[in-house]
């Protein structure tokens, strides 16, 4: 079963149990393909004060659901009745033989965010965290009733709070988590139980240092202060989560990217030990690691939504998808081509879209070299691994 009770289990296992079984999880989560697994107590109370501060000054932008169930978030016990540990997971993310400096100072590339090549990642490791669920169930056996409940980026759960407190990394001046074994390319899972395991220490220190690499490469300042980021001028929200227009004065500093942006990880000092993750759901598909602008944003719909299907860009929509390469095209180099290809679509496009293809070519008239990009002229560029 997979919905934990709303009641403690009745015959919890001795102390000494539990502990081989919390082993026994943590052998099984590697042999399922996470780089880590750690546990703690369903408690992110500690967050109180930053999350109602920084939803005050409004930098959450359109994503109202980060305003609900502020209770649940906090307090986890109250999202899943009966649940005395979460179970955190980590997997590595980067595509093995993918380029990423290549495509990002290419202007004429597509630069998507590297945990989305492939397959959407929420159905994976969910897949495999029920799967970790249920060996603990058959694991405990007896009279012991283990009840569980899988999460992955899907509910209201700080799961980076909830990683730090169970010892996976700490909390970078980017607002990530940061591993010193792996950096920060990985996706956090949860597995909320009512099995009472032996909890991991914590992550109480940070090893940032003075570094504010992530903060200073940033193409938007999306970054008030260390520790802080102020999602309405982050390009990851702006081409995801946003769906109105872009805002104007941020367009040209958004380059390339037309599906997140990773600069404030790619710089990080501790990327150098990022690791090449060996799942084949997340190889890139339909060369989308180093696709030409042209040539998506001459897909159509149909298209569009075939070559997606299992993704986690169909998030942006066609008509997302669509405004985002407009305003890549505006920052590309150009050309007859580009410019007979945006006058095309035009006629075709939503208001939405419309308004950044006339950006574009106005764009494009009005200058003779790309926008430069800031994380390719940063002193710290040499730490991206490549």
């Amino acid at each position: 079963m997979e919905q934990p009770a709303p009641n403690a289990n009745p015959a919890q296992p001795p102390a000494e149990r539990l502990a081989q079984l919390a082993q026994g999880l943590k052998r099984r989560a590697r042999e399922l393909g996470f780089q880590q697994c750690a546990i703690t107590l369903p408690d992110a109370s500690m967050e109180a004060d930053h999350l109602k501060q920084w939803l005050q000054q409004g930098y959450q932008g359109e994503m109202r659901y980060l305003e609900e169930h502020l209770e649940k978030r906090l307090d986890p016990r109250l999202l899943v009745p009966g649940s005395e540990r979460i179970i955190m997971v980590r997997m590595d993310y980067l595509p093995p033989e993918t380029s990423l400096l290549r495509t990002l100072s290419n202007p004429d590339k597509a630069y998507i965010s590297r945990y989305t090549l492939g397959r959407d990642y929420h159905k994976l490791i969910r897949k495999r965290l029920k799967q970790l669920g249920q060996w603990l169930q058959t694991e405990a056996g007896g009279d012991t009733q283990v009840q569980f409940r899988p999460f992955v980026d899907s509910a209201p759960v700080l799961e980076r709070p909830l990683a730090r407190n169970a010892g996976i990394g700490w909390v970078g001046k980017h607002t990530l988590i940061l591993n010193r074994q792996a950096g920060s390319l990985f996706f956090l899972g949860e597995l909320f139980t009512n099995l009472p395991l032996p909890i991991d220490a914590p992550q109480q220190e940070s090893h940032c240092g003075s570094c504010t690499a992530c903060l200073d490469v940033c193409p938007t300042r999306a970054f008030p202060r260390a520790g802080v980021l102020d999602a309405r001028r982050c390009i990851s929200y702006l081409t995801i989560e946003h769906s109105g227009p872009i805002p104007v004065a941020l367009r040209a500093l958004i380059g390339n990217r037309i599906f997140g942006c990773d600069d404030c990880q790619l710089i990080c000092p501790w990327n150098r030990f990022a690791r090449r993750s060996t799942e084949d759901d997340f190889r890139p598909r339909h060369a989308l690691d180093d696709a030409d602008l042209l040539t998506l944003f001459e897909w159509d719909e149909e298209t569009f939504l075939r070559l997606t299907e299992g993704s986690a860009i169909r998030r942006t929509g066609y008509q997302g998808w669509q405004r985002n390469l407009a305003v890549a095209l505006g920052n590309s180099r150009g050309g007859e081509q580009v410019e007979r290809a945006l006058r095309a679509r035009r006629s075709t496009a939503s208001e939405l879209v419309r308004e950044h293809i006339d950006w574009a070519l106005a764009q494009l008239a009005s200058r003779t070299e790309p926008h430069p990009l800031p994380l390719l002229s940063h002193p710290g560029a040499h730490r991206v691994p490549d």
